[in-house]
């Protein structure tokens, strides 16, 4: 079946009411939950599991697992981005829904803006991509080192007098940082990319303007969509 709903607020860790969905401080917001799996919409700032040190404890998948004990993580989204991520309930369907991802069966959609006008509607980006080990946690281009790496673009809209563009993107590939390089790499970096825009386009937004809006695949249970609209 297909489905494409709206986040609702489930009770955080601590008890007390959830602060409205965007807000990273304790706010878990669900678009679904049912026995096989969960999809929940991360804000931005929001770790998708816990980091180094106290202090970086609190991510999604403790909130989700608050609420849903038997979530499991299939996939991240970076800090900076917000947007759909997918839990499987138990080990089974946790490497059900990670296979579909290894298989490239799971369809995902990104929203961005990025600045510049692209000359073309739509277009790809191939280029490999490999880690810049001097400079962890950057990914950089690398025809030498790197795996093969492919997205699709589309433009949604232009802002001409602002000198951005608003873009659809569709990660054939799924490396660490693919979007942020591809897009940077072909001079059109999204605004607010502290890691790869310059300086002026990093500074022109108060966060990354990258948004998983789309997650779609196929499976014995049915076709499944959830979908969450750019909150930018």
């Amino acid at each position: 079946m297909l489905r494409s709903v709206h986040p609702t607020a489930l009770p955080s860790p601590t008890g007390r009411p959830t602060h409205p969905p965007g807000d990273a401080s304790s706010a878990l917001a669900v678009v679904h939950r049912d026995q096989r799996l969960l999809v929940a919409d991360k804000p931005a700032g929001l770790l998708c599991v816990p980091g180094r040190g106290p202090e970086r404890a609190d991510c999604l998948a403790t909130r989700v697992q608050a609420a849903c004990a038997d979530a499991l993580v299939v996939h991240r989204l970076d800090m900076g981005t917000s947007g759909l991520v997918v839990f499987g309930r138990g080990a089974a369907m946790q490497r059900a829904l990670s296979i579909a991802f290894a298989e490239r069966r799971m369809h995902k959609r990104y929203e961005a803006v990025v600045a510049g006008l692209p000359a073309d509607e739509a277009g790809e980006i191939d280029l490999p991509l490999a880690a810049d080990w001097p400079r962890r946690p950057r990914q950089q281009v690398s025809h030498d080192l790197g795996k093969p790496s492919l997205t699709r673009w589309q433009v949604l809209s232009r802002d001409a007098a602002g000198g951005t563009s608003r873009l659809a993107l569709t990660p054939v590939t799924g490396r660490s940082h693919q979007l942020r390089v591809h897009l940077a790499a072909i001079g059109h970096p999204i605004l607010g990319d502290t890691l790869y825009a310059p300086p002026a386009w990093a500074a022109a937004a108060p966060r990354l303007l990258l948004h998983a809006c789309l997650l779609a695949w196929d499976d014995e249970a049915g076709s499944h969509r959830f979908s969450s609209p750019a909150p930018y």
